[in-house]
């Protein structure tokens, strides 16, 4: 029995693969290396000792999945395999939901021929949009999608759910993150955004490397503390533990129900501001950068309530914002160096 993992070889995909080596776990990755490389391989390896299985291709054309579920016995899958860029989203909308959408069907059409299946889906706390009260509960109302990019998140659990009513013995997990950073501790593998990075931690390690001039803070106007937004950062080494967890419940048939949903934060919001000056603190160096006007569509906070996480699933996040940040930079100076 193996356990496919799609993006495999993606960023919080290999991170996950090397703490599914890790507990014995026989792992096949797919992966098309449009926003990875094959180098993490050696990464993975260079951690564990054993190196995964590897299919390269990719997972939109329907044949090659159904060629691969005749190959392996898959006993789980954890689905990471999507586009992910938000910008992007608005310019591509059919991309992305032929991508998102597409090959999230074509995969569960699989399982349901298996007649089981243990599925994890790499969700967002996206589907929340600026939720009403915080901390955010899993019971929050899922709030009209934002970009095409959060709608194929709300549509892919909608999908899931759905298959899951009427095929009971298909038990499937919807893990929510929050903000995933960070890098492994070896600094084996990482971050390693393609082109300008969409989110704050890559894009303060590359302004402190040099790689980019100045940081822009999107406004300083909120009402926050300091005036800038806040989110859940968590460390991307915990988050890949909370998927061999959720992947454990459903082998072990600990799960309330065929289909569940669980937050993935540290229950703490931390506001731009405040991850500016754990950068400067770790890392020993000021940071240049500058406020600017306001950003459309940014919520104004988002940190999750990990009651559910941590009570039911037994996880809970364990790395600081400061070590955390530490290994992002460690991260970035070596793939500098």
């Amino acid at each position: 029995m193996k356990i496919l993992v799609t993006g495999g070889l993606g960023f919080i995909g290999s991170h996950t693969v090397v703490e599914l080596l890790n507990e014995g776990f026989d792992v096949v990755v797919v992966d098309n290396l449009s926003n990875s490389s094959i180098d993490v391989l050696d990464g993975i390896e260079a951690i564990t000792g054993k190196r995964p299985i590897f299919e390269e291709f990719d997972l939109r054309d329907k044949l090659k999945v159904q060629e691969f579920f005749g190959k392996y016995d898959i006993g789980g899958v954890i689905h990471f395999a999507a586009s992910k860029a938000v910008g992007e989203s608005v310019e591509k909308p059919l991309l992305y939901y032929e991508n998102n959408l597409g090959v999230l069907v074509y995969i569960l059409q699989e399982l349901e021929k298996k007649g089981e299946g243990n599925f994890i889906f790499s969700s967002s706390c996206t589907v929340y949009g600026q939720a009403d009260v915080m901390p955010i509960t899993e019971d929050a109302p899922v709030k009209p999608a934002e970009s095409p990019y959060g709608n194929t998140k709300q549509i892919g659990e909608e999908i899931i759910r759905d298959t899951c009513r009427v095929n009971p013995d298909l038990k499937a997990i919807a893990l929510r993150y929050f903000n995933p950073f960070g890098a492994h501790p070896s600094i084996n593998i990482g971050e390693l955004p393609l082109g300008i990075p969409q989110n704050l931690i890559p894009f303060i390690t590359q302004t402190g490397i040099g790689l980019r001039e100045r940081l822009s803070v999107f406004g300083d106007d909120y009402p926050t503390e300091d005036g800038t937004c806040i989110r859940d950062y968590i460390y991307v080494v915990d988050l890949a533990k909370a998927h061999v967890k959720a992947l454990q419940r459903l082998l072990d048939g600990k799960n309330a129900s065929n289909y569940e949903v669980f937050n993935l934060g540290t229950g703490k919001g931390s506001s731009v501001l405040e991850v500016i000056r754990s950068f400067e603190k770790v890392s020993g160096q000021k940071l240049n950068y500058k406020v600017v006007d306001r950003r459309p569509g940014d919520v104004i906070q988002a940190y999750a309530d990990t009651t559910k996480a941590n009570q039911v699933l037994g996880w809970k996040a364990k790395a600081t914002l400061d070590e955390a940040m530490k290994t992002a930079w460690d991260w970035e100076k070596k793939v500098r160096s």
